[in-house]
């Protein structure tokens, strides 16, 4: 195969999270897709039944055996998602001028009504507040507003389907953060063995350590996933930032919620968030959206796809592109193309940077990280073994180890190297298949099942036997081992060279 297509051993460290559809939920289609290079698989809670996406969820487990990987599944709930109801026809146009009503109800039997599943829209409208229909393709703006109907003049037209998404910009809704359908959901992904589940229109911190509550009190040990998509997400995004365990940037709603064009920075803004609080964060979204139909992406796809890794995503995310497009195999082929031409540059360009500043500043090189420090550890992260990751990566680099091994029970050593960017790349030791399973979602990090015995010996013996079987390691190779050693510290306090 061409430099150009790496195979999925290739070294890439940037993500890839796809949605599961039925272009490729059967067996041959996620093995497919596995082979390929994704990392975890995105079961979409707005379409199918409980009993679909089990059947989908085992699938997944089986295949990620079969090939001898940890796979993380993301359960993604629909939340309070406002959908229109069934409009007269099927479909209405909704010609720039005209005025259309929203009323009470489930029911309308006139081409110029709406109903939608929102009981108290109309009590929360505002003469002036902007409605949007159609992923934010149809606009209108309330003009008058009655104890029953609220009626709106068309800004910019188009074809408005039955169901289709409404979103309301600057409107403060009393919706609940989950609905009914929700907390079945989130109950049915705790006791299935979830590795992650996101929150859709996080609105604030309460919000996601409530779902978090209820995870835990069923014993799942799941990551909560914040879907920053709200514009009272922006205005609270430190505080929900802090109170998640993974950030996705749902540039879907979010681009509808606020002005498009302030899309880009504000992504760029969610992102150094979560650099700061040391939290992975997810970029999805018509990332490679005309390959639903084209073989080829367009060249502002794949611009889009290098920059988000560049600003400092950990995963980036594919939904239509792999549930129902045409190539869901090749799609997922293009975006690891794109991620290991970008890698590359991006780890020479850094590594030329900081060997130059570092240069001129000591005339010395040692260049281990290639993004600051956080301001915030992780929960559950010792300021120990931030430091000794640290000193690690500096020593891993300035020897040249061509892997830096850290063991990890719960993952969050694993993100600290993680957050980080090292040049050199990162295996995530765990005894833990659920831990193994979410640091399939951290940058860089190649999950790797511990050897039985647990001394350091055998852990050292296991991942060189490992990086040979791989293509990852020769004899006379270094690695850098992060490890606890002794009683007492509350952290990992060990880097240990070792040479193949």
């Amino acid at each position: 195969m061409s430099l150009a297509t790496p195979t999925p051993s290739a070294i890439v460290r940037t993500k890839i999270v796809a949605t599961i559809g039925p272009a490729c939920r059967d067996e041959a289609g996620l093995r497919g897709l596995v082979d390929a290079g994704v990392d975890v698989f995105r079961l979409n809670m707005a379409h199918g039944s409980m009993e679909e996406h089990q059947e989908t969820l085992d699938r997944v487990r089986r295949v990620a055996e079969a090939a001898g990987r940890p796979i993380g599944v993301l359960v993604d709930l629909a939340g309070p998602k406002i959908r229109l109801g069934e409009i007269s026809g099927g479909a209405v146009e909704c010609v720039e001028g005209a005025v259309f009503k929203f009323i009470r109800g489930t029911e309308s039997g006139k081409p110029d009504e709406f109903t939608t599943t929102y009981e108290r829209l109309i009590d929360e409208l505002a003469v002036g507040d902007a409605v949007m229909l159609a992923d934010g393709t149809i606009s209108l703006v309330v003009e008058e507003r009655s104890p029953n109907e609220a009626r709106c003049r068309v800004v910019q037209g188009g074809l408005i389907r039955s169901r289709q998404g409404v979103n309301l910009p600057g409107v403060k809704l009393s919706v609940a953060a989950m609905s009914a359908a929700d907390w079945q959901h989130a109950e049915w992904a705790a006791a299935a063995g979830a590795d992650f589940v996101s929150l859709s229109f996080v609105r604030s911190a309460v919000e996601v350590k409530l779902l978090r509550e209820l995870l835990r009190t069923r014993g799942s040990k799941a990551r909560v996933v914040a879907k920053i998509e709200k514009r009272e997400a922006i205005d609270n995004l430190d505080s929900i930032v802090d109170a998640a365990d993974a950030v996705m940037v749902a540039r879907g709603d979010l681009g509808v919620e606020i002005d498009v064009a302030s899309m880009p920075m504000m992504q760029k803004q969610i992102i150094r968030a979560c650099q700061r609080y040391q939290k992975p964060v997810i970029v999805a979204t018509q990332m490679l959206d005309s390959m639903q139909h084209s073989r080829r992406p367009t060249r502002a796809e794949t611009t889009d796809v290098a920059n988000a890794i560049l600003d400092g995503a950990d995963a980036c995310m594919l939904s239509g592109e792999t549930a129902i497009g045409e190539h869901p195999r090749l799609v997922v082929e293009m975006m690891r193309r794109i991620a290991s031409a970008t890698e590359k540059q991006y780890l020479q360009d850094r590594k030329q940077f900081l060997e130059d500043a570092l240069g001129r500043a000591r005339g010395t090189v040692s260049a281990g990280e290639f993004l600051p420090a956080p301001e915030f550890l992780v929960d559950g992260l010792h300021p120990i073994t931030q430091a000794v990751v640290d000193g690690a990566s500096r020593i891993a680099a300035e020897l040249d180890a061509k892997l830096v091994v850290v063991a990890s029970k719960s993952g969050v050593t694993a993100i600290a190297r993680s957050k980080r960017r090292g040049a050199v790349p990162t295996v995530g030791v765990s005894d833990d298949p659920a831990t193994l399973r979410q640091m399939s979602l951290y940058w860089g990090v190649t999950p790797l099942a511990a050897a039985e015995g647990g001394d350091i010996n055998r852990l050292l013996e296991h991942v060189s036997s490992w990086g040979r079987r791989e293509g990852r390691l020769q004899h006379g190779d270094r690695i850098l081992l992060v490890a606890g050693h002794g009683f007492g510290t509350g952290g990992h306090n060990m880097a240990l060279v070792h040479e193949v």
